[in-house]
């Protein structure tokens, strides 16, 4: 019985020394602000205009549940970067000031693709990626997601992929 409680405090401190020392799977940013512009809820979405087109353009959209729509303003100081991450759902991005580079952890070479005020890009949903600026850019990101993801909730932080040496 002696040896079983000395046993006991010796493997609560083995245990305890290896979450401590454990390396932390999150990669957060540097010089990386969000700022929330809007965020409203729809409900479920079921939008179609194919009878009602603007010459050939038409929308279909349609959710399964509960749905908002949101916009964030966000930063990138000059030399910052968003941190590994992904997002439940696409998210629409429009580059206003400056520029970025948006690297896709699940392509084998991890090559940047860069981005300038005025471009727009879609980020599939559940892309492990991360953004770079080496001068500073804004960005807008528009997002149609699941309701209840709300601001940080909204960003799963991602460990950095093995195939992106930097």
């Amino acid at each position: 019985m002696n040896r079983i409680l000395r046993f006991i405090p010796v493997s609560a401190m083995l245990i305890a020394s290896s979450i401590v020392s454990a390396p932390a799977s999150a990669t957060p940013g540097s010089g990386f602000a969000p700022s929330p512009i809007v965020n409203g809820t729809f409900g479920t979405l079921t939008v179609n205009t194919s009878n009602d087109k603007t010459d050939k353009w038409g929308m279909i959209l349609k959710t399964l549940s509960s749905t908002d729509i949101g916009a964030d303003r966000l930063t990138v100081q000059s030399g910052g970067y968003s941190g590994w991450h992904a997002h439940p759902a696409p998210v629409f991005v429009t580059v206003t000031q400056g520029s970025i580079i948006w690297y896709n952890g699940s392509d084998p070479l991890c090559t940047g693709t860069p981005h300038s005020a005025g471009d727009s890009f879609i980020e599939d949903a559940y892309v492990t990626h991360n953004i770079t600026s080496a001068s500073g850019a804004e960005f807008v990101a528009v997002v149609i997601k699941p309701s209840g993801f709300p601001g940080p909730a909204f960003r799963l932080n991602r460990d950095k992929p093995n195939n992106c040496n930097f």
